[in-house]
């Protein structure tokens, strides 16, 4: 059941710190397992309600381009890294060559005119909290010119390798997670995207 404003924990940071105000943990009574065939216990439900802050650090710029319909990356630009240049897509906060603070970058148009598919792979089933409609079908993705390989969803067409996609993003209501970018097959109209999804 969903809850209300007052059952709800929120979080603002004032002067640079997390200041938690709500209802964060919410314990409710167990019940009995019984087994059916015999009358004897079996165990008890423990259910439990909890609300976690998960902090995004050097990544929020990620999340909030996400919602803004915009794919941000990093790119090392220290002249005395080796990889100089190398531009990472998942998101990479530190060069893992010379472990200097990247660049962060907007890669919305090359995500736009060259990703592709690189795997994928479909499932029927998911775990617990599972957001996604099913049949998932998840692929991996490369752009031209990123040295790392990004794993999202196909939300509209079949996959194949080296198939052309292309970002939608959840701008409408964005959650500033992961979910809110999903890829579509080139030649997806504007009609058959998901709601509150946009290229």
């Amino acid at each position: 059941m969903p809850k209300t404003e007052k059952e709800k924990g929120f979080v603002d940071i004032i002067n640079g710190r997390y200041k938690p105000r709500g209802v964060f943990h919410t314990i409710e009574k167990n019940q009995p397992i019984f087994d059916k065939d015999t009358g004897k216990l079996a165990g008890v439900t423990n259910p439990r309600d909890m609300t976690y802050i998960h902090s995004y650090g050097g990544e929020a710029p990620f999340f909030e381009g996400l919602g803004k319909g915009r794919l941000m990356a990093t790119r090392c630009d220290n002249d005395k890294c080796e990889t100089r240049g190398s531009m990472y897509q998942p998101f990479r906060i530190y060069c893992p060559d010379c472990l200097r603070k990247n660049t962060i970058i907007d890669m919305t148009d090359i995500a736009k005119t060259t990703a592709k598919i690189h795997s994928y792979i479909i499932t029927h089933r998911s775990g617990a909290f599972n957001t996604l409609p099913k049949p998932i079908k998840f692929i991996n993705v490369e752009f031209e010119g990123v040295v790392t390989i990004l794993m999202s969803v196909l939300a509209v067409g079949e996959p194949e390798i080296n198939k052309k996609v292309i970002p939608i993003f959840n701008t409408k209501a964005p959650t500033y997670t992961i979910t809110d970018l999903r890829f579509v097959v080139e030649g997806t109209s504007k009609s058959e995207l998901p709601e509150g999804f946009t290229f």
